[in-house]
């Protein structure tokens, strides 16, 4: 046994590793940052606060690094630009867990998202309140927020930990060392309405965002400014560790460590990408949830006075999911009364019934889909540098603050669609009719928390991507690519007959499993080697995830809402079901810092992968190995990139953390993982 063990790990080493050295893709630009002086401040920080672990984010992925931190017994410092934690489930609206079946029946998933699963359960009665149809779970955003602060405390209490949370609170500035490598403080500024002022949460996302980055007191809110600093460790290794767990890749972006946004140049190891360059400006889209409620009456429908602009996108954009009532409960969150079991394309659910809440995100609805350097969301590098926001204090959060406000109009516009709309602008006339019983949902009760109804922030699916440190095979910078995860059958001729020669040679030869070195000598041809049916095993892995490559693309002209407007072209075409996957931790360590981790949607994947490492079990899964990695750090007074920089040589520390992670019931590898193993048909 011991034999083939050291077997294994060699042939992982050649091959689950991708045997051909690459040039990762990516802006040279990128690749040298300066480092960054603090801005001098208006004032004195109001307050310094030591921590051994920042958070930055409170999404699902940071909530998770905070839990292990904690049970970990780490004084925790977390940080969210909302008041509520969740992101996905509660700030962002989508309180509609997406999970594979083959994963959920086994409950395969870290420890504290089989804990978060198992209070929603509790809290309700059973799983699914909303009996929604696209997910076993679907609940009210408000509670997700109750939920995860209840799981922290006793976190805390559990591990003697130390948690400290900065609701209402952004990043504005670092202070990086000399040499580039330690985050040695960082300003925050935590904001709260005035006396008189109307409470939190009154004003969308775009009438507040810049007014929570800039230091002076408002009518809106008063500032608190924040100085976070490390707590004391031992060694010579970074005396703390940031955590960039936000949505688009703040702490990245400000840092100005290398990274991708958008999509990424057609290469063999992302075969399926729809340019042969890099566009940054092309992520998926984002989208504001809302909420909405059936009702017994009829309920008057004011037209949005900028509804006309955005009507000619609005589609049910399937014959087979053309009905209303399908639409309203596949993401129905609240379902008081059971309704009679319906069916419509195929699709079994129940039907609505009075009291009903449903939670919107449709791809042809409030999904708002820029792809332009003129309205794209989140700002590229040279963006960044042109406006000024990688200038000491210059930062704004990194976001165009128009395309939000044009995004939320699109979600309101996209309700009254639903409930007084009759044009449908990919089916055609006689296809949508009027559903006056519904009314929208609003307040600071309402799920969403919100006088306006919209959820305090959009559900993002794209965010800026680590280029990791260059590695063993990858010396351009690690990642984690399409070829990596996704099941595509690359016999498709479509391959072969676009792909240059060599790039389609390389490709046949990475996804080839144990044939892959014969492909290389020419001892097996490029279309006669067989595909290996399991995603890249990673030795280097500290999470898990698994869900399909889900592409909701970018459109090409602007305005995303312009008449006739189409998807970015070849967009679709790398989505597809994707095997069992890893998180690798060099996909969570930048180039540059040390001190700096990243979890959530900005580790280092490509454009086509990250459209499966976005859900919310991966987040909780990443999180998970950030705080572990962060606290094992600590206690062995070593880098994390240390960990892992001798690969493909055994790491023992390495190896150890793993051992942690297994035994604290965070799984780094699905059951029977082995390049040995390829059946796994029955994962789905």
């Amino acid at each position: 046994m011991k034999h083939r063990h050291k077997v294994a790990y060699s042939l992982i080493s050649l091959i689950g590793f991708n045997l051909i050295s690459t040039l990762a893709a990516f802006d040279p630009a990128m690749a040298a940052p300066t480092p960054k002086a603090i801005a001098t401040l208006p004032r004195t920080p109001d307050k310094s606060v030591n921590c051994e672990i920042l958070v930055v984010g409170g999404g699902l992925s940071g909530v998770a690094t905070a839990y292990e931190g904690l049970l970990a017994g780490r004084t925790v410092c977390l940080t969210e630009i909302t008041d509520w934690l969740g992101g996905q489930i509660s700030s962002q609206g989508t309180s509609a867990l997406d999970e594979r079946p083959t994963q959920r029946a086994l409950k395969f998933y870290s420890r504290g998202y089989l804990e978060l699963r198992n209070r929603i359960g509790r809290k309700y009665g059973k799983l699914n309140p909303g009996d929604c149809w696209v997910s076993e779970s679907c609940f009210l955003p408000r509670d997700a927020h109750a939920i995860l602060t209840d799981m922290l405390k006793d976190a805390e209490k559990q591990g003697k930990g130390k948690l400290q949370w900065f609701p209402n609170t952004v990043i504005k500035d670092l202070e990086i060392a000399a040499d580039g490598k330690i985050i040695n403080s960082a300003i925050a500024i935590q904001h709260q309405p005035p006396k008189g002022a109307p409470p939190l949460n009154t004003f969308t996302l775009s009438q507040s965002i810049e007014d929570s980055y800039s230091y002076e007191n408002s009518s809106r809110f008063t500032k608190t400014i924040l100085r976070f600093l490390p707590k004391e460790a031992k060694g010579d290794a970074p005396k703390w560790y940031v955590v960039d767990a936000s949505e688009t890749g703040e702490i990245i972006a400000l840092a100005d460590v290398p990274y991708r946004l958008g999509i990424d140049a057609r290469s063999y190891l992302e075969p399926s990408a729809s340019s042969t360059n890099n566009d940054p400006y092309c992520p998926q889209g984002f989208t504001y949830t809302f909420a909405m409620e059936a009702t017994k009456e009829p309920q008057p429908q004011a037209m949005p006075p900028f509804y006309l602009q955005y009507a000619p996108y609005f589609s049910y954009e399937l014959t087979r999911l053309a009905n209303f009532d399908l639409v309203f409960t596949y993401r129905r969150i609240w379902s008081p009364t059971k309704g009679k079991p319906a069916k419509f394309g195929g699709v079994s659910f129940t039907a609505p019934t009075l009291g009903d809440i449903s939670m919107q995100n449709w791809t042809w609805g409030n999904d708002y889909r820029p792809g332009t350097a003129q309205d794209n969301l989140i700002y590229s590098r040279q963006q960044l540098q042109s406006t000024g926001q990688l200038n000491p204090g210059g930062w704004m959060g990194g976001l165009r603050t128009e395309t939000l406000r044009k995004a939320e109009e699109n979600a309101l516009s996209f309700y009254y669609w639903l409930v007084a709309g009759t044009t449908d602008s990919k089916l055609g006339e006689g296809v949508k009719q009027q559903q006056s019983n519904n009314r929208f949902v609003s307040g600071l009760n309402s799920p969403m928390g919100t006088v306006h109804g919209l959820s305090k922030y959009p559900y993002m699916r794209e965010a800026r991507r680590i280029i990791g440190r260059p590695s063993w095979g990858q010396s351009g910078g690690f990642g984690i690519w399409e070829i990596d995860i996704s099941r595509r059958d690359y016999n498709d001729q479509y391959y072969s007959k676009t792909l240059p020669e060599d790039m389609y040679r390389r490709l046949r030869a990475a996804v080839a499993g144990l044939e892959a070195i014969s492909v290389i000598e020419g001892k097996v041809p490029p279309d006669k080697a067989m595909r290996r049916t399991r995603s890249t095993i990673f030795p280097d892995a500290v999470g898990i995830g698994h869900y399909a490559i889900d592409f909701h693309p970018c459109m090409v002209n602007s305005p995303p809402e312009a008449p006739g407007n189409t998807e970015r072209p070849g967009e679709r075409r790398g989505a597809g079901q994707a095997y069992p996957f890893q998180i690798a931790l060099r996909a969570m360590i930048p180039q540059k810092i040390d001190n700096l981790l990243v979890g959530g949607k900005s580790i280092a994947t490509s454009h086509i992968a990250a459209a499966a490492y976005r859900v919310h079990s991966f987040e909780w899964s990443s999180g998970a190995a950030a705080g572990t990695v962060a606290s094992f750090a600590i206690k062995n007074a070593i880098a994390p990139y240390q960990l892992v920089d001798d690969l493909p040589k055994q790491e023992p520390q390495l190896e150890a953390l793993k051992r942690l992670l297994q035994q604290n019931g965070n799984p780094t590898a699905f059951p029977d993982t082995s390049i040995f193993n390829e059946n796994w048909d029955n994962w789905r």
